[in-house]
């Protein structure tokens, strides 16, 4: 009895996105698509892109020329812009190129999946603060040199669970667009990838044409 109880309140039990996400994410893609865009898409994609941010500064040796309170401000000031203008564009990218590859999908399902798709990346964002809050300066040196043995297991530790959550977020993602698209899921990741494509050679194409009006060499 306790069994068949469990079956009839299972399917009926309310949905929590941001948990939920996690492990059952066609069932949070199917709730969102007719919801429209709200706050916590947009929390969503500032947190996404303070992530980016922080990983771009990494790669640019920040930790080596600027102090952790610049690092951090500069990340909190750029990156949630820099995360919900991406979050739109790219979600039009993403509406345009699945219109083509299978089931119509609407700019807001769209956003949805990206935005709730990259919770796990967004989830990053504690441990890069919590990690910068213990190193310093040095948790934005690419290749860190003469730490000791408990800063060099904490970065270890915390380049490894970006690496592991932005996979998760990308996974998410993926079944994400299949379930709006209506699509497999080699064609969704296929689709994810070509998105990619398609940004990347848009702002080249915009840097070509804005690089001699700044002396860009």
């Amino acid at each position: 009895m306790g069994i068949a109880y469990a079956r009839m309140v299972i399917p009926n039990e309310p949905i929590r996105p941001l948990h939920d996400v996690w492990l059952r994410p066609r069932r949070v893609f199917r709730e969102l698509a007719s919801q429209p865009v709200g706050l916590v898409d947009h929390l969503l994609g500032a947190a996404q892109g303070m992530v980016t941010m922080l990983g771009y500064c990494r790669a640019k040796d920040f930790g080596a020329k600027f102090g952790l309170g610049e690092i951090l401000f500069t990340a909190s000031v750029t990156g949630p812009v820099v995360g919900i203008a991406s979050l739109h564009i790219m979600a039009t990218i993403y509406a345009r190129i699945g219109a083509r590859a299978g089931r119509t999908a609407t700019r807001r399902q769209a956003v949805h999946v990206l935005a709730y798709g990259g919770v796990p990346m967004a989830a990053s964002l504690g441990i890069w603060v919590l990690t910068a809050l213990i190193a310093g300066e040095i948790t934005f040196v690419q290749a860190p040199k003469a730490v000791d043995d408990f800063v060099g297991i904490l970065l270890g530790m915390q380049f490894l669970s970006y690496v592991v959550l932005l996979m998760w977020s990308v996974v998410l993602q993926v079944m994400g667009f299949s379930e709006v698209l209506g699509v497999s899921n080699a064609k969704a990741f296929g689709i994810l990838v070509l998105g990619q494509v398609v940004a990347v050679l848009a702002i080249l194409f915009v840097y070509l044409l804005t690089a001699p009006l700044f002396g860009t060499p």
